[in-house]
């Protein structure tokens, strides 16, 4: 997939785009889609006043507001930029100013449990169509963002039933015309696949860094001296958005402890191996997933560079 911008578009989508949160993703959206003409008017909501004040003194929209309402009244496209979790409280605090035909949207990485949150808050008339912009960095506020973010990157749209099919193709114009590659796939299917491709990891990321932060203690400090490449891929993802990554596992839980068992039945397996010097097991492994390795470079999904794409002297 191309990493770069098209042109801007000659229309805009949306008449006024509403964005709650100013975070990595709200403030990236922010920036994509003014630059790429996706929006006449751009508004925004965030709880916190430095974001606020931080996004008015940067310019990332025409108007910032405390109210979810006042930035929400009036848009034909609202879109979720907060953790999972409290997407259900901002649908139910905007719900008197939506408007028929309006569009919601959200940007979360869990989609089953924020449509049963979101969608008993919607007025009748207003269409539904929850998205995932695969992206993102262990960055976040107003300041992160950039507007190339979603560039070569997927977009899964998760329509919830019986929205009208004009409302689902207005969102994939809007996530294309930001650089993204959009797949329409069902709530709970993408709660699966984003289980072990992003959950997981993160987890387990999460999990390692914890460890070695414990074992730091012991060591003097020789983790992080002499951490290799590997220990310190794991601590850029351990260093993602805390409340984000806490809503992310209360809110897909049943998938999550799935992989992870399926993980443990497999760490299990690869234990007895190294005990027992079976080679021939971990070689075939390690040979199996190094091709994966080269099918997400070859889908344009990661850099071939040497050393992770780490610059070099």
């Amino acid at each position: 997939m191309p990493e770069r911008l098209g042109p801007p578009r000659e229309a805009p989508i949306f008449r006024r785009l509403a964005l709650v949160g100013l975070g990595l993703i709200g403030s990236s959206i922010a920036r994509a889609a003014r630059r790429q003409n996706l929006a006449t008017e751009i508004v925004a909501a965030d709880s916190n006043a430095e974001v606020r004040a931080r996004a008015e003194e940067i310019g990332l929209a025409d108007r910032v507001y405390a109210d979810v309402a006042d930035a929400a009244r009036g848009a034909d496209c609202v879109i979720l930029c907060v953790p999972v979790g409290a997407c259900g409280p901002v649908a139910k605090a905007m719900r008197s100013v939506l408007e028929p035909g309006a569009i919601v949207s959200d940007v979360g990485s869990v989609k089953g449990a924020v449509m049963a949150a979101v969608e008993p808050h919607l007025p009748e008339g207003v269409q539904f169509v929850p998205a995932h912009p695969v992206a993102g960095t262990e960055d976040s506020g107003p300041d992160a963002g950039f507007s190339t973010l979603f560039a070569g990157r997927w977009a899964i749209l998760t329509p919830a039933y019986g929205v009208e099919a004009d409302a689902v193709e207005r969102m994939r114009a809007f996530w294309e015309g930001m650089g993204s590659a959009v797949e329409i796939m069902s709530a709970p299917h993408h709660d699966l696949v984003l289980a072990i491709t992003s959950h997981v990891p993160h987890l387990i990321a999460y999990n390692i860094v914890g460890t070695a932060a414990d074992l730091e203690e012991v060591t003097r400090s020789e983790v992080i001296k002499f951490s290799a490449g590997g220990f310190r891929d794991f601590t850029r993802i351990a260093a993602s958005d805390p409340t984000m990554w806490r809503d992310v596992f209360l809110n897909n839980k049943e998938a999550v402890l799935e992989m992870l068992q399926r993980f443990n039945e497999d760490l299990s397996a690869l234990a007895r191996a190294i005990r027992w010097d079976d080679g021939e097991t971990l070689h075939a492994l390690f040979t199996r997933t190094r091709a994966i390795r080269r099918g997400i470079v070859s889908e344009g999904q990661d850099a071939p560079a040497p050393d992770f794409g780490r610059p070099r002297e």
